[in-house]
């Protein structure tokens, strides 16, 4: 079975909840952005990543707003269930943006990225990379593998959501080019439903989106 939630921040302690100790070998969770577990690169964070990816279940994740990009950067590429992937671990993988994987019969189409509205802040606690968006060549690659798959996909898994729903969350800002980007996804891409983070909110909004936070879903 797969399963989503999000924004866990590096608290071990959100792993420990019963619904997570509930999986099992052949399950799968995964992490809608603001992991949270890489940050310093020191060898007690490499230790506690290691344990991480020595669990029974796959532990994946998308990044999010609030990430170390140029440290996750430095993990292996390699090509996983149909996309790229970098390997932090045994069962522990960060899914990149704009890829479409083949998970359990299913096919995933997964984008991070985010703009945190603290950059100030973080910038002085030197927390906050310029890459926390996707870039012109990552989105056209999303819209590249999209077009692959003829624009069908069975599951979208985001951090952040289109201009659309951040309208309808009372949260829409001045939006930015990667709430654009999903507007149009969502106006063109076929899916059954749709996942994103960001918003610390669990929240499921009919027909097909579902805002998440401390829940563990399962995806069907």
């Amino acid at each position: 079975m797969i399963y989503v939630t999000a924004d866990l921040h590096g608290e071990r302690s959100r792993l420990r909840a019963k619904e997570i100790r509930k999986l099992k070998k052949g399950d799968t969770l995964i992490v809608l952005g603001d992991f949270g577990f890489l940050w310093h690169g020191t060898p007690k964070e490499k230790k506690a990543l290691n344990r991480l990816g020595r669990k029974k279940y796959q532990l994946l994740f998308l990044d999010g707003a609030h990430e170390n990009f140029p440290l996750l950067e430095e993990y292996p590429m390699e090509t996983w269930n149909g996309g790229q992937v970098r390997r932090l671990g045994k069962n522990l993988l960060y899914l990149m943006r704009g890829q479409v994987y083949e998970m359990e019969g299913k096919r995933i189409f997964t984008l991070g990225g985010g703009e945190s509205d603290e950059k100030e802040m973080r910038a002085q606690q030197q927390k906050w990379f310029p890459e926390e968006l996707p870039t012109p060549q990552q989105l056209e690659t999303a819209r590249e593998n999209l077009e692959r798959v003829q624009w069908k996909v069975d599951y979208v898994l985001t951090h952040d959501c289109s201009q659309r729903m951040k309208i309808f969350l009372g949260t829409e800002g001045q939006g930015n080019v990667l709430n654009q980007f999903l507007t149009e996804l969502e106006e063109k891409l076929q899916y059954r439903k749709w996942f994103f983070g960001f918003y610390h909110l669990d929240k499921p909004i009919p027909p097909r989106h579902c805002a998440v936070y401390r829940s563990v879903l399962p995806l069907e």
